[in-house]
Formats: C-alpha cells, sequence, structure tokens
C-alpha cells in the first residue's frame, strides 16, 4: 500500500533500500524493552502517589501534578520529537530521550519538596515524547513494510501492554518494599541498560541531511499550542471548564496551533508537512489513534476505580487483576499481526473494534450489585483481544505509504492525535461517570459509583463504533497483494 504523495522521494528510498540498515532479533528486543519501559513508566507512579503527597507535603490540590505534568509535556512535546528524530536520527534521538528519563528519575527519587518532583516529571514527560517517535520511527525503518513491520509492531505492541500491568505490579511491590523513591530510581536502571545496548544493537545513523531545518517558529507555536490544549483537557475537570487559568489557556492554544497551521502552509522546509495528511492511510490513522484512546485508553482508569473503590482491592490486587487484560491485550496484538498480513489493515480494524466493542459491553454486564471480579473476567478478555487487535493495525496504517525520512514526524503527528484522545475521552466519560456522585455518601456512593462505571463503559462501546466508520476511509488492499503478503 504506497501513497502516491512524493513519488520522487519514493523512488530515492528504492534506490537506497539495498544499503537500508535492517532491523534483526537484537534490535526488535531493545525497541520492545523501551516500549515496556515508556508504558511502565505511566501507571508506577499512581500506587506510590499517597506516600509521595504524605512524604513531600503535597495538598490534595496539588498532587495531581504528579501525574499531570508528565502528561501535559509529553503530550505537548511528540510533534517536535517526531520531527527531531526525522532531522538528527533516529539512535541519537532514542538515547537523548533514555538519558532524560534516566535523569529526571534520579532527580524524582531525590525530591524533597513538590516543585523538584513535579519538574522532574514534566523533563521526564518531554523524554517520553522524545522516545514514543524515535522508537516507533525505528521500527518503521528497520522492518519493511508489510510482514515483516507488521510482525515487529506486534512485539512492540504487546511489550506495551505487558508494560501497563507490570507499572501496577511493580509499582506496589516496590513501594511497600523500599518507599516510594525506588518507583523513580528503577526508571535509571531500566533506562542505562537500553542505553548501552542501543550503541551495541542499533544501527548507527546516517549524516545529517544538509539544507534541512527544525522550522523554528512551527516548532514553538506546535509545541506551546499542543502544551496548552493538553493541559487544558488534563485540568479542566478539576479546575472546572469556566476557570480562568482554562479557559485562557485555550484560547491560547487555539491562537497557536492557528498560528503553527498558517506557518507550516508557508514553510519551504516544515515541520510537519501538510501533504502528509492527503496520505488516506495515515490521516485515517491518526483519526483512529485519537478514538482508541478516547475509548479503548480510557478503560484502564475506570477499571482501577473499580478494582479499588468498588470491589475493595489494595494496590497489589489491583496489580493482579490487571494480569487478565494485559495477557489478553498482548495476545490481540498478535492476532492482529496475523490478520493484517493475511486480510488487510482495513478488514482487521474494523474485525478488532467489532470484538473491543463487544468485550466491553461484557465489562458493563459485569458491573452489576454483587458481582466480583470473575463477573468481568469475559468482559476483559474480549475486550483486550480486540484492543491489541486494533492497537497493531492502526499502527500499521499510520506508518503505510510514509517514506524512510518522514518517518520520525508521522509518528509523531499519529502519537500527539493518541495523547489528546485519550485526555478528551478521559474528560468526557469521567464527567458522565461521576454525574451522579454528588451529595452520597457510603453505601449509595459506591452502588452510584458503579452505575457510573457501567455507563461508562456503554458510552465507551458505543464511541468505538465510529472508529469502525472511520475504518471504512481507508484504502483497500488489493487482493494480490494480500494474497503476496500471505505467501510471505
Amino acid at each position: 500500500m504506497t501513497s502516491s504523495i512524493g513519488k520522487g522521494a519514493g523512488r530515492a528510498d528504492d534506490a537506497a533500500g539495498a544499503q537500508r540498515p535492517r532491523g534483526d532479533g537484537g534490535s526488535l528486543a531493545l525497541l520492545a524493552f523501551a516500549q515496556l519501559l515508556f508504558s511502565l513508566d505511566i501507571y508506577i507512579v499512581f500506587v506510590a502517589l499517597p506516600e509521595i503527597g504524605a512524604d513531600l507535603g503535597f495538598s490534595e490540590q496539588t498532587l495531581q501534578w504528579v501525574v499531570s505534568a508528565y502528561t501535559v509535556f509529553a503530550g505537548g512535546f511528540l510533534l517536535l520529537g517526531g520531527r527531531a528524530a526525522d532531522l538528527l536520527g533516529n539512535r541519537r534521538m532514542f538515547v537523548f530521550a533514555l538519558v532524560l528519563y534516566a535523569a529526571s528519575s534520579l532527580v524524582a527519587g531525590f525530591a524533597w519538596e513538590p516543585a523538584i518532583i513535579i519538574v522532574a516529571r514534566a523533563v521526564q514527560g518531554i523524554g517520553g515524547a522524545f522516545l514514543f517517535p524515535a522508537t516507533l520511527s525505528l521500527i518503521n525503518r528497520l522492518f519493511a513494510e508489510g510482514p515483516e513491520r507488521n510482525r515487529a509492531l506486534a512485539v512492540w505492541g504487546g511489550a506495551g501492554a505487558t508494560g501497563l500491568t507490570l507499572g501496577s505490579l511493580v509499582g506496589g511491590l516496590l513501594t511497600n518494599a523500599f518507599g516510594w523513591p525506588s518507583v523513580f530510581f528503577v526508571n535509571v536502571l531500566l533506562a542505562g541498560i537500553a542505553i548501552v545496548a542501543a550503541f551495541l544493537v542499533i544501527p548507527p545513523d546516517g549524516r545529517r541531511a544538509k539544507g534541512r531545518n527544525f522550522d523554528l517558529p512551527g516548532a514553538v507555536t506546535v509545541t506551546a499550542g499542543a502544551t496548552l490544549l493538553v493541559y487544558s483537557l488534563v485540568q479542566g475537570p478539576e479546575y472546572g471548564w469556566g476557570a480562568t487559568s482554562i479557559m485562557g489557556s485555550t484560547g491560547l492554544a487555539v491562537l497557536f496551533l492557528i498560528a503553527f497551521a498558517v506557518i507550516e502552509t508557508r514553510s519551504s522546509d516544515p515541520l510537519m508537512p501538510m501533504r502528509l495528511l492527503r496520505n488516506r492511510s495515515l490521516a485515517t490513522a491518526m483519526t483512529i489513534t485519537f478514538i482508541f484512546m478516547g475509548t479503548f485508553g480510557a478503560l484502564p482508569y475506570f477499571q482501577t476505580v473499580l478494582f479499588q473503590h468498588v470491589l475493595g482491592f489494595d494496590a497489589l490486587q489491583t496489580g493482579l487483576a490487571f494480569l487478565v487484560p494485559c495477557v489478553a491485550i498482548a495476545t490481540g496484538t498478535q492476532i492482529g499481526e496475523r490478520m493484517a498480513s493475511r486480510s488487510g489493515t482495513r478488514r482487521t480494524l474494523i474485525i478488532g473494534m467489532v470484538i473491543g466493542a463487544i468485550g466491553t459491553v461484557g465489562m458493563a454486564l459485569g458491573v452489576v450489585p454483587g458481582s466480583g471480579y470473575p463477573a468481568l473476567i469475559p468482559g476483559l478478555i474480549i475486550s483486550g483481544i480486540g484492543q491489541g487487535i486494533t492497537w497493531t493495525a492502526m499502527w500499521i496504517a499510520a506508518a503505510s505509504g510514509v517514506h524512510n525520512e518522514e518517518q520520525g514526524v508521522a509518528s509523531g503527528m499519529a502519537s500527539t492525535t493518541l495523547n489528546v484522545g485519550n485526555a478528551i475521552g478521559l474528560a468526557i466519560l469521567i464527567a458522565i461517570a461521576n454525574a451522579g456522585l454528588h451529595g452520597l455518601a457510603d453505601e449509595q456512593f459506591h452502588m452510584a459509583m458503579a452505575d457510573g462505571i457501567r455507563l461508562a463503559f456503554y458510552v465507551t462501546a458505543g464511541g468505538i463504533s465510529l472508529g469502525l466508520l472511520v475504518a471504512l476511509a481507508l484504502p483497500r488492499m488489493p487482493a494480490s497483494a494480500t494474497a503476496a503478503q500471505a505467501a510471505e
């Protein structure tokens, strides 16, 4: 499936194909390990939050910034991180991101006051914004489009699913055994291992292309706009959508993003070439990543609330409860690879979202008075498999028809919509789930909470149906191409 956009660059890629570095088992293992590290860090801090708050003197209003600082800066710098991978080199940015991770985690572990750990988490978020697109771009560059890349993306996606569950498990174990600083110090060790391995198994970057630049005005406006937008979406439910800070940051975000769009149409070497949006596969994948994280991506939040506040699980039990969806999602990523290679990305996405929606409805049916964890298991398994299939297929779509020299920015574009979709979807679903909680206490509060979570699951399943409609816009894979891929 090759886009007609930039055919000249495509011919240059083909001419250099024989000299292009190829991925092997070692490089794939490292890239999967990096994705596991990225996913691990999303949830490992949640379990330690109460101890962090008590030890450093956070108020209830400021403790959330230990999480929000990471989310806001990760979302704001993704596009810049993707462009940096294209211009400065994938391995260089991969190592740079890991260095940021290790250094900021070290500072966070030794933090002695709230401001220090919040700044460290913001820098950690920037590290994540550089690591994710660099890792994804390396996979798309080192592994040829088709079954080879599909298999690599499935391994990468499975590692990410494993990291989400390990975050809860490892966070609980480390916090109980060594205290909250250990959830940050473990990143220093893991990132250090990955940095050393990068120089051993990832091919070195070539020379930087002459005559290309970062498009500084575009970089400044999109980073400021995206950061302010994510800030508004993350903090809006907490501060109130009518708060001056939220309305002001939203207005500024719109102005910066409009300025970015104008700059990009006039730049000779834009940060985000607008012609990439004419790649139907990439544009559709960006919409799907937005919908995926606004629906499927919000489920872990509600599952955590359900396990801890409705079923009464402690941190370790909650981590163990996530083993079932984790295994299901990891299994789904492998199924998605085989389906995409045999039946095409479009059909795989549709099947994955249908399965995921059915499983999410199954979870909702399991949230009934008097029911326990076993009632949720069928839905967790079916939904997880659907999520895994969709996850692999949507990244295959995002990379299809994109030239090697632009894989980084394409990854940044798709991961930016992923992050924004999660913030918007979570804000909407939390508002829906919590609408009936005001003025309630004790047993009535917990029953209303269960009702709200069940409603959020139903709304999530309905939202996934929008993804089905979007997936229909993907190009159909010709029968000959499908047969050729399946034969490999």
